[in-house]
């Protein structure tokens, strides 16, 4: 192992300032530092210093000084430090889990001597040494210490064993102590170990042996029962001093040792089991070390000095970087520190047998650790930290690992499959299998706890192909063999290992129940299965269906519903169960119901605990009451009574709770007593009979008990009275009597006389008892009791008696009885009647009074019909001769064929109105024939048509109609009862019917009307042939409005408007549609157009692809030339043909070159190779410059072609001179003279042809002086003829002089400046350098003054005079000219010029020229002229921060002119950026827009959109900028929710159906008003409110209305009251509006309203609250605080069926959010889809059920 120094944590002073003592936390996060002024430093793991804290001596009175700190260690939980301080105690401290915890004295433990040094090697336990020699322990738990053993010599060192299981102390005698918690099996002895030759202060522990040194400067290790092992001797080195300090690494395989300015370093070789000495790390100045910390992974060192210095360093073996995602660092031998780079989490990987790590591996999805030694497997999972260490003999690393299973790893090697248990260091089992596949193999490991179950682990794995075997792990036992007829290719147990879930390869799923081994078949092609995780539910896909069981025990009840994909898996979270189905390109999710699976699951695993837990989280529905009653019930049946109580607590069933908590509280009591279960004492078995009302029970038990009194007890509290007499009279209780009047007097007192009468009649007491019936109101019992007892009936005053009282109780036939029986026939038929007994009237008329009979049956027969027993009555009326009410009474029972016959007898009359409802009856049962003949006797033919319509027996009713119809009649008749089939959606029976009386053309509307286009289009063919295409293009542009493209493809396609399809395919962005159309009905380019558009709207790589595809990549670059797409096909050219890229720029140029822009022509003719093509472009538009340019660049065979033309031009222009020049340049001096002589002018011929033709010169002089003689000379030419003369002798001098003296006359301006110019050429040319300068400078200034600047330029070029030539061009106005003398000839002049050109063009006004020459200067000139739109439109084709300069500028101006909306619409047009210095304009936009007035409305949602749409923008450019989450940044995010607000009012207002949204959204942005103008904001709520009737609310916001308009006027709001806003988030303190924003006249009409409703008194002046007990629009609970999400929609709180978006924070209420959709459908309202577009935009997507934008 090596040391690498890291850092200095703590600095070491000038004198002795020792670092006293150290230690690292058990977590590695922690080290703590105690100085030598007991202060203690605490460090996190980076070196960083994060707390202090001081300690405290014992008493105060001693003072601060009074102690040292020897010792300091953390608790095992790290939460804690214990401090051994000298003044004998010891401090344990807690500090918390975070820095910054209050650090307070939890314990302390006082001894009676100093303490010398301190571990914590377990948990509660401190162990510490004393100067007296003790070794003593303090349990933090009980507060109270103890002696270990005790010694008489001064304990100077303390250590633990790696384990922490034993401990070792040295003493200043030399004695070295060990003592064992647990040996953990090794065997080893305790007590005195060894005598060291000096006092051992530097000791410890390793694993192999005992490493201590001392004062001799000698280090000894021992072995483990105090032999010497190794002597390493340092007394003979003068460097060497004192071993003050040591430590083991927390794997013991190295030791280091301190002294003075040097660190020794040992390290444990397993392989030859000694230890061998690492070279020292020797730091100068360092001094005594004092002491020495190692971090418990093993990767860290630190070591305290004297001088009161903390170094850190790094120990490693060596360090290695893993798929660069993980770094390796080796510690020790056996010892690996696992870093994940991307999260800096670490794992340590130690083996605890001290094995060399020889390879480690990172696998399963880079979450597994596997690593080997010579003879152990280390195996790990990262990110649960389970480490395991398990016996492994190598088998040539031929082991297959699967780590499908988060508890388990499973190990394939040489047929034989293995298992190891995270955490565990035993393997859990092995099993021989050659089926490695992870689907044939389930292991579940404790996955859910069951009650009675505390290990549940087991193994199901495939014996053979058709064999499955299940093995508990725990007893090492088979538990189950199936044997199936077909091979398995898939199996899984339940969570809980009772279930086996398996599927063979012909798709049928089995379930197999392990306890009873039985197997049963699930389902049939079963695709896909899963259990849901946590639960016994299992999910499984047959086809088109999803499958759920919610109870598995009952497989034959499944859950089936329809999808239309695959299901690709389950999600599990959140309180949400989903199984999500690919559809298409879409997953969708389908919820299962997590109710049932949730609580069904606690159920099955008698985890009435969970069950609770979970209930208590939902709110109160059926379904949970539902619940809530099983577990009750459940619970009793479990003698669970806190948790039935808790039930019936939560179901409201008060008496229930009470009586089980009562319950509870004895069999606690009885539990606490006695012991054991208190649910088995007799009085709560009996109470538990007694809830489930099984009195009977709860008896015996008491009885068993002899508890009698109890019993008894017990049914009197339940006023059963007659079983607490049975129980007295069958145990002989002496209090029977007693209780027998008690309960005749309790019945009286509580006045049941009924029950007294019986129990008067039961003991032979008559007339007692028909006393106590008629007192109870109960004659009919004392006429019953009377006609039992003749003796009775002989007492007329009783009978009389008890008669009236019936009467007087209705109860007629019971008197009617009693009459008869005392012969009183009349009041006995009277009673009769009255009590509607007829059979006993008619029989009692028959034999008394024989002429009623007939009355009695009519009578009867009305009484039956009011009791709706109809049926009864037909044979009563007909014995009565009621023929009507018979007929009425057959009809009304159904008795069509008695009706009938009874009608058949009737006159026709009577029957006629009877006949049509028996009609009506058979045409239901679809005789209509016999429906026909009823209709016809009734007088009813039309409905007998109509019932053959109605049926669609066309035929029939036609035949009938015109039987007894005129032919218009029918067809009015036909086309009513269409348009009543079209009603009710029976078009094809509509259709019939038009047809059939020949009006195809409303059965066509009527298809057309209802979209029926298929029907419309067979009907038109038929009817009307030459229609037919023109329909079907009409058809086909209103399926393309509607979206329906395919359908209209059709009918475009087959109108043979194939272009308008492709036109609408492209439109739409269909292009793969659009491209096959035009090829299967185009021409043959048709399809190469639109591939060559559909490439272009792909554009890059993606294009070349699509062409390569398609094949027609040439055709597409060509096509794209040819319609002047140049940018595109050089696009293609370059990604894919770059040889056609000359050839597009040829075309390119010829293009530009048609369109004038010639300078780009160029660029692109010489990128094509054909310079020539430029030159020629320039010499036909006479642009010479450029063409020389050109050809002297790229073409020089074309120079002498352009100076020639450019001399033509010279000479077109009289320019002689130029032209000469030029030809000479062109090397035609033949030309030069013959133009020349054209000209008359034979001085400069006669010069050309002495100079370059002085062959020609003998003859042209000749002809000269031929035309000489001709002419003669006079003025000015004589002049000119001399110095012509002078300057042919060679006298140059003279001639100079002599064309000088030649001045301007007026009227040869030409020839005055041409003999100038003529002089200056002759001095230039052949006079001295002095001469022929001030010849120049004498001709120059009069060129100019005649204005031929360019003349005067190229006279002072010709002598260098740069400057002059300059000012001459610059006055001349030839700018650019003089920028290209000055670049070419002389740069420093080249600022000059553009100086001079820029103050020129500001003089002239020039603005558009500056542009290019001075942007900003040009740019600044608009704005002085107030040229605002030239100004912008210039910024744009600038950088963007140029741009919003001067739109930031043109906005302040807009905003001072009140012109905010034009303000708003540049940042729409330009972006609004994240500059600070904007946001006071967009503030004042956002200000004045929300206080401007008319915006309450419909028409005002573009404006408050664009509004919205800059915040947003403004707001996404925050989140990327600097300013982001700053308080303006949240304030802007304010705003942009405002906008949106008004936005979606606005769009709201313009639905009907949305009017609710809209007054909601008004009354939530009063939350706003702090940014809002509050009067304004209160207003339009409070109207709002109004209009959709909450008048509540209505009321109050306008009252406020009017007290913020009062505060206006006064100018100060501290009169306003807030108490109807208290527990609201409307806030109180809002700025004062500066003015009125409502009109007087509407402010008016708001006080007459509030007064009016004032003094009605009819409206209660409260806010509505909803379920939270809050004001129903305020996002916070004021009794909780907690906060609500606002919904998009409408700005309430969301507190249920929350929809969420993918953005945090935004959300809708899923009512709302339906409710706008809706909207949308129903009113394809624009703007409501533009608000729906936002916020898809703004929350990252709308959810998957949401509106499409297609």
């Amino acid at each position: 192992m090596q040391l690498k120094h890291l850092r200095t944590l703590l600095s070491p002073q000038d004198g002795a300032a020792k670092v006293t003592c150290m230690a690292w936390s058990q977590n590695n996060v922690k080290f703590a530092v105690c100085t030598v002024d007991r202060v203690v430093l605490l460090y996190d793991e980076h070196g960083e210093r994060r707390d202090k804290f001081s300690t405290k001596p014992t008493d105060m009175k001693y003072g601060r000084k009074s102690y040292m700190v020897k010792g300091m260690a953390f608790s095992p939980d790290s939460t804690k430090i214990a401090i051994g301080q000298t003044d004998n105690i010891i401090y344990v401290y807690k500090i918390g889990e975070d820095w910054g915890d209050k650090k307070v004295i939890c314990n302390k433990f006082i001894q009676t001597s100093a303490v010398t040094c301190l571990q914590w090697p377990a948990e509660f336990i401190i162990v510490f040494g004393l100067a007296e020699g003790k070794v003593r322990l303090a349990n933090t738990k009980t507060n109270k210490s103890s002696t270990i053993y005790g010694t008489e010599s001064y304990v100077v060192s303390l250590t633990t064993n790696c384990s922490g299981k034993g401990i070792l102390s040295g003493h200043a005698d030399g004695t070295i102590v060990r003592y064992f918690f647990d040996d953990e099996g090794s065997g080893e002895s305790q007590g005195k170990l060894v005598n060291h030759p000096c006092p051992p202060y530097a000791l410890a522990w390793a694993t192999n042996s005992i490493v201590a040194a001392g004062c001799d400067r000698r280090i000894i290790a021992y072995g483990r029962e105090g032999h010497v092992l190794q002597t390493f001797d340092y007394s003979r080195d003068p460097q060497e001093r004192e071993f003050t300090t040591a430590a083991a690494s927390p794997g013991g395989q190295s030791v280091v040792l301190g002294s003075y300015d040097r660190l020794r370093v040992l390290n444990w070789s397993p392989r030859r089991s000694v230890w061998e000495e690492a070279k020292p790390k020797e730091i100068a100045n360092l001094y005594t070390i004092t002491a020495l910390a190692w971090k418990r992974d093993g990767s860290r060192l630190c070591v305290g000095t004297l001088c009161g210095g903390v170094e850190q360093f790094d120990c490693c073996l060596r360090r290695s970087i893993y798929k660069n995602k993980f770094e390796l660092t080796y510690v020790g031998p056996s010892q690996v520190i696992v870093k994940n780079l991307s999260s800096g989490t670490r794992v340590v990987l130690k083996s605890h047998y001290g094995y060399e790590v020889e390879e480690l591996k990172i696998m399963g999805k880079e979450r597994y650790l596997v690593a080997h030694t010579s003879d152990t497997l280390l195996l790990g999972d990262l990110n649960t930290n389970r480490l395991s260490e398990v016996a492994w003999q190598g088998s040539g690393g031929n082991e297959k690992y699967f780590f499908e299973n988060e508890n388990v790893c499973m190990i394939f090697n040489a047929g034989e499959l293995t298992l190891v248990e995270y955490g565990s260091n035993d393997i859990l089992g092995s099993v021989r299998t050659e089926f490695m596949n992870p689907h044939l193999i389930s292991v579940r490991i404790n996955e859910r706890c069951q009650r009675g179950m505390e290990d549940n682990k087991k193994l199901a794995y495939l014996v053979d192909i058709k064999t499955i075997a299940v093995v508990d792990l725990v007893g090492g036992y088979n538990i189950g063999t199936i044997n199936h007829e077909s091979r398995v290719d898939w199996l899984e147990l339940n969570e809980t290992g009772h279930k086996l879930l398996f599927r063979d390869r012909k798709l049928r799923l089995h379930l197999y129940d392990i306890e009873s081994c039985s197997k049963t078949m699930i389902l049939n092609f079963c695709s896909y299965v899963q259990w849901v995780p946590g639960s016994d539910v299992l999910v499984a896909q047959n086809r088109n269906h999803l499958c759920v069981w919610y109870n598995i025990e009952a497989p034959e009840r499944v859950t089936m519903s329809s999808i239309r994909g695959d299901v690709v898996g389950l999600e599990r979270a959140g309180g949400r169960t989903e199984v999500m189905v690919t559809e298409g390109l879409t997953t969708v999710a389908y919820t299962l119901d997590e109710g049932l699976i949730e609580f069904g699951t606690a159920i099955d695993d008698g985890n009435y605990t969970r069950a609770t837990t979970f209930l208590e989280t939902l709110e109160m529905t059926p379904e949970t009451e539902a619940m809530w009653k099983t577990l009750s019930k459940l619970a009793l049946e479990a003698k669970q009574l806190h948790i039935a109580e808790r039930c019936f607590a939560a179901l409201g069933h008060v008496a229930k709770a009470r009586f089980l908590h009562e319950t509870n509280e004895i069999a606690d009591q009885v539990s606490r007593e006695y012991g054991g279960e208190g649910t088995d004492f007799y009085q709560v078995r009996a109470r538990l009979a007694m809830l489930e009302k099984n009195y009977k029970l709860a008896e015996i038990i008491f009885l068993e008990q002899d508890a009698v009194d109890e019993a008894m007890d017990m049914y009197q509290e339940l006023h059963r009275w007659d079983e607490c007499i049975a129980v007295a009279e069958a145990k002989g209780h002496p209090a029977l009597e007693n209780l027998r009047r008690s309960y005749y007097q309790w019945l009286m007192d509580t006045q049941q006389e009924e029950r007294a009468g019986e129990l008067q009649e039961s003991q032979g007491d008559g007339l007692a008892a028909i006393s106590l019936y008629l007192k109870a109101g109960l004659p009919a019992k004392a006429a019953r009791l009377v006609l039992t007892q003749e003796k009775l009936l002989a007492n007329t005053e009783l009978v009389e008696h008890i008669t009236t009282a019936l009467i007087k109780g209705e109860l007629y036939e019971r008197a009617g009885d009693l009459f008869e029986k005392i012969r009183n026939p009349q009041r006995a038929l009277e009673c009769y009647c009255k009590g509607n007994a007829f059979m006993k009237a008619v029989e009692l008329a028959r034999l008394a009074f024989p002429v009623e009979v007939v009355r009695l049956e009519e009578a009867w027969g009305d009484h039956l019909v009011q009791q709706k027993q109809l049926d009864a009555a037909i044979n009563h009326y007909i014995e009565a001769r009621c023929s009507i009410k018979a007929i009425e009474a057959a009809l009304g029972a159904r008795q069509w064929k008695k009706a009938i016959y009874i009608l058949d007898l009737q006159d026709r009359n009577t029957a006629s109105k009877y006949y049509p409802r028996v009609a009506q009856h058979y045409a239901s049962l679809q005789e209509y024939e016999i429906a026909e003949e009823l209709y016809t006797k009734g007088d009813r033919t039309k409905d007998a048509i109509d019932m053959y319509t109605q049926a669609g027996l066309w035929e029939q009713a036609h035949k009938l109609a015109m039987k007894c119809m005129r032919p218009e009649d029918v067809s009015v008749l036909y086309i009513t009862q269409a348009q009543e089939m079209e009603k009710q959606g029976k078009y094809r029976e509509a259709e019939r019917l038009y047809v059939t009386v020949e009006e195809p053309d409303l059965a066509i509307t009527m298809f057309k009307k209802h979209k029926l286009y298929d029907d419309m289009i067979r009907l038109v063919g038929k009817h009307h042939p030459d229609l037919l295409s023109d329909t079907h293009l009409h058809l086909g542009k209103e399926l393309e409005a509607e979206g329906r493209l395919q359908e209209a493809e059709y009918h475009y396609l087959e109108a043979q408007e194939w272009k308008a399809t492709v036109n609408m395919y492209r439109s739409n962005g269909l292009w793969e549609e659009a491209y096959r159309v035009a090829k299967a009905q185009g021409g043959a380019n048709t399809h190469k157009h639109v591939a060559s558009l559909w490439a272009k709207s792909l554009g890059g790589e993606a294009a070349v692809r699509l062409l390569n595809k398609l094949g027609l990549l040439e055709a597409a670059i060509d096509h794209a030339a040819d319609n002047c797409s140049f940018e595109f096909a050089f696009e293609l050219s370059r990604l894919a043909l770059k040889h056609k890229t000359p050839e597009i720029h040829l075309r390119y140029a010829m293009y530009l070159e048609d369109e004038g822009k010639f300078e780009e022509a160029e660029a692109e003719f010489i990128r094509a190779g054909k310079p020539k093509e430029a030159v020629l472009m320039f010499i036909h538009n006479q642009d010479w410059e450029a063409a020389q340019r050109v050809a002297e660049a790229h073409d020089p065979d074309s120079i002498a072609e352009v100076l020639v033309g450019q001399a033509r031009g010279a000479l077109e222009e009289k320019d002689f001179q130029k032209a000469e020049v030029l030809l000479l340049r062109a090397q035609r001096p033949d030309l030069a003279l013959r133009y020349y002589k054209e000209a008359g002018l034979w001085g400069d011929a006669l010069r050309i042809c002495k100079d370059y033709m002085p062959g020609q010169l003998e003859a042209l002089q000749e002809e000269y002086e031929r035309e000489a003689t001709k002419k003669g000379a006079r003025g000015l030419e004589g002049l000119v003829e001399q110095a012509r003369q002078w300057e042919q002798a060679g006298e140059y001098s003279r001639a100079v002089d002599s064309y000088l003296k030649v001045r301007d006359s007026g009227s040869s301006s030409n020839l005055v400046e041409k003999c100038w110019i003529k002089a200056a050429e002759l001095a230039i040319k052949f006079l001295p350098p002095q001469r022929s300068l001030e010849v120049v400078q004498v001709v120059g200034p009069q060129l100019i003054g005649i204005g031929k600047h360019s003349a005067a330029a190229e006279l002072y070029l010709n002598l260098d005079l740069i400057k002059e030539a300059i000012d001459a061009f610059i006055e001349g106005e030839e700018w650019n000219k003089a920028k290209r003398v000055a670049k070419e000839l002389d740069p420093r002049y080249e600022d000059y010029v553009d100086q001079h050109y820029k103050e020129f063009l500001k003089n002239q006004g020039k603005v558009d020229s500056l542009v290019g020459v001075d942007v900003v200067a040009a740019l600044d000139l608009y704005v002085e002229q107030g040229q605002w739109d030239k100004c912008i439109e210039t910024a744009t084709k600038q950088n963007y921060k140029i741009l919003h300069k001067y739109v930031a500028l043109y906005a302040t101006h807009l905003i001072r002119e009140g012109a905010y909306a034009q303000a708003l619409a540049l940042y729409v047009q330009h972006g609004a950026p994240a500059n600070p210095q904007n946001f006071n304009i967009y503030k004042r936009i956002f200000t004045d827009m929300v206080s401007s007035p008319g915006t309450n409305s419909a028409d005002a949602y573009h404006s408050w959109a664009d509004l919205r749409d800059v915040l947003f923008n403004l707001c996404e450019n925050l989140v990327k900028s600097s300013e982001a989450n700053t308080p303006a940044h949240e304030e802007f995010e304010t705003m942009l929710l405002i906008a949106h607000y008004y936005a979606t009012r606005s769009a709201a207002q313009s639905v009907k159906q949305l009017e609710t949204v809209a007054a909601k959204l008004s009354v939530s942005l009063l939350r706003h008003t702090q940014l809002l103008p509050a009067d304004k904001a209160f207003y339009e709520a409070g109207i709002a409110a109004k209009a959709v009737g909450w008048e509540n609310m209505a009321f109050i916001f306008l009252n406020r209305f009017l007290d913020l308009t009062d505060a206006i006027e006064e100018g100060t709001l501290d009169a306003l009251d807030h108490s109807d806003f208290q527990d609201t988030d409307i806030p109180f303190e809002v700025p004062l509006p500066a003015k009125q924003h409502v009109p007087e006249a509407q402010r008016e009409e708001v006080r007459d309203w509030v007064l009016t409703v004032s003094m009605d008194q009819r409206l209660e002046q409260v806010l509505p609250r909803d379920e939270r007990g809050a004001y129903e629009a305020s996002l916070v609970a004021a009794s909780t605080g907690v906060r609500a999400l606002p919904c998009l929609i409408t700005g309430y709180p969301i507190l249920r069926n929350k929809i969420e978006f993918k953005r945090p924070g935004k959300a809708a209420n899923k009512d709302n959010w339906n409710k706008f959709l809706m909207a949308i459908k129903t009113s394809h309202s624009p703007v409501c889809q533009d608000v729906l577009k936002f916020i898809s935009q703004w929350c990252g997507g709308l959810p998957s059920t949401s509106f499409s934008f297609q």
